[in-house]
C-alpha cells in the first residue's frame, strides 16, 4: 500500500531521522487478522477504536478485514474519518454540551451515535431539535463515567430517550477499563465476564421496562484477549490491539512480537565513566505514562535497535525532549523504544514511518487535530 502522502525520504530504517515512529507492517496485518478472527469466533461485530492510532491507512486495512463501523473519542477524529469516507462512527465519549450544534452538523452527513449518561444531556440533545441516534454509557465497574448498570437510572434515562420525537436509543455502552489493573490473566478474564454479566442485565431491566436496549457494545483490548464468551452481546470497541505496547505485554495480552509500533532514537549524550545516556525520546516521544512496572519507567529498550527482544535497559525518566536511558552508550548510536502506552505515545508524533522488516516502504498521516 501506497498513501502517497510524502516521499519516503530514507528506504533503509536507520537512516531515519530520529526519534521517528516506527511501524511494523506485517505485525500490524497480523494483529488486524487475529482480532477479526476472535470477534468472528465470538459471535460479536467489531467496532475498532481509532483513537489508538488516528490514521485513515490503518482502519481502512481494518475495514477491509470485515470490522463495522468505528469509535471515536473526539468530534475531530469523527470529522477526519467522516471526510474519508466511514459512515458509521459511535462517538464514545460522553456528551459535551457545548458541542451539540457540531454533532448536529456532523449527525446530517454521516450516522453518528453520541454517548450520554444524565438526563440533562438527554435534555439538551432534545432542546437541538435535530435528530439523534443516542447511546446511554453504562458503569459495569470501572467508575470514570456511565449509570451504574445496576441503578435505575439506566431504564429512567433510557425512558426520556424513548419520549423524544427526534432521538433514538442507538444502543449501550460500557468499558471495563478496569482489566489494565488486573494483576494476571485470569483477573482479567473475571473482569470481562463481570462487563458481560453487566450488559446482559441492563438489557434485561430495558426490555422488562417494554424498552428495547439497541445495540450491546463493550469491549477493551485486555478484555478481548481473555473472554470466553460474549453471549448476548452485540458489537465489541477494542483499540489498543491494532498496535499493542509494553502494558499490553505485561497483562498478557499479546507477546513482545506483537506490537507493532516502537520509536526509534539516537543517542545525544553519554558521560564517559558513568552509566546512562540522554536519547531523542522524551515526553513528547513516549509521554509521561509510566506503565505497569515497579519501580515506573517510560519505556523498555530492545537488546539491539534491530528490536526481537527486549533488554535490561529502560528509559527511567522524561523531559520534554530528553528520555533518561539506563544501561552504557556512545553518542550516536541508534537505539529502539517499546513504549508503555501506544495511543499516547502515537498522538506525538505526525506520521507513522511504515516498515517491512528494515526497510521503510511508506509513510502514513497521524491525524492529530484537535476540537
Amino acid at each position: 500500500m501506497n498513501a502517497g502522502n510524502t516521499a519516503i525520504h530514507a528506504p533503509d530504517l536507520f537512516g531515519l531521522r530520529t526519534p521517528a515512529l516506527i511501524l511494523d507492517l506485517d505485525v500490524l496485518e497480523n494483529n488486524l487478522r487475529v482480532m477479526q478472527e476472535r470477534a468472528d469466533a465470538l459471535g460479536v461485530r467489531l467496532r475498532p477504536h481509532v483513537k489508538t492510532h488516528k490514521c485513515v491507512e490503518i482502519a481502512e486495512l481494518q475495514r477491509s478485514r470485515g470490522t463495522s463501523g468505528i469509535t471515536v473519542s473526539t468530534l475531530a477524529e469523527a470529522r477526519v474519518f467522516a471526510e474519508a469516507g466511514f459512515a458509521d462512527i459511535l462517538w464514545a465519549f460522553p456528551l459535551n454540551l457545548s458541542r451539540i450544534d457540531e454533532a448536529a452538523a456532523l449527525s446530517r452527513r454521516v450516522e453518528l451515535g453520541v454517548t450520554v449518561d444524565s438526563l440533562t444531556a438527554v435534555e439538551a440533545l432534545e432542546a437541538a431539535g435535530t435528530a439523534f441516534s443516542v447511546w446511554l454509557e453504562i458503569d459495569c465497574g470501572y467508575g470514570r463515567s456511565g449509570v451504574p448498570y445496576d441503578s435505575g437510572r439506566v431504564v429512567e434515562i433510557a425512558r426520556q430517550i424513548s419520549r423524544a420525537g427526534r432521538l433514538a436509543l442507538g444502543g449501550c455502552l460500557t468499558h471495563a477499563g478496569h482489566t489494565y489493573g488486573a494483576d494476571s490473566p485470569a483477573a482479567v478474564a473475571a473482569l470481562a465476564e463481570e462487563e458481560r454479566r453487566a450488559m446482559v442485565e441492563v438489557a434485561r431491566a430495558l426490555r422488562a421496562a417494554e424498552l428495547e436496549p439497541g445495540v450491546l457494545s463493550l469491549g477493551s483490548t485486555p478484555g478481548m484477549s481473555r473472554v470466553e464468551t460474549l453471549e448476548g452481546i452485540d458489537e465489541v470497541r477494542p483499540g489498543n490491539y491494532a498496535l499493542h505496547d509494553y502494558t499490553q505485554t505485561r497483562l498478557g495480552s499479546c507477546a513482545v512480537g506483537d506490537c507493532a509500533v516502537t520509536v526509534l532514537a539516537t543517542v545525544v549524550s553519554a558521560r564517559e565513566g558513568v552509566g546512562g545516556a540522554i536519547a531523542d525520546c522524551g515526553a513528547l516521544a513516549l509521554s509521561k505514562d509510566p506503565g505497569p512496572d515497579d519501580p515506573p519507567h517510560y519505556g523498555r529498550l530492545f537488546g539491539s535497535p534491530e528490536g526481537g527482544h527486549l533488554g535490561d535497559d529502560r528509559v527511567t525518566s522524561v523531559s520534554q525532549e530528553h528520555g533518561h536511558l539506563s544501561g552504557r552508550y556512545r553518542v550516536g548510536e541508534k537505539v529502539r523504544v517499546l513504549p508503555n502506552h501506544a495511543c499516547l505515545t502515537v498522538a506525538h508524533f505526525d506520521h507513522f514511518e511504515v516498515a517491512r522488516g528494515h526497510r521503510v516502504v511508506d509513510r502514513w498521516k497521524i491525524r492529530r487535530i484537535r476540537d
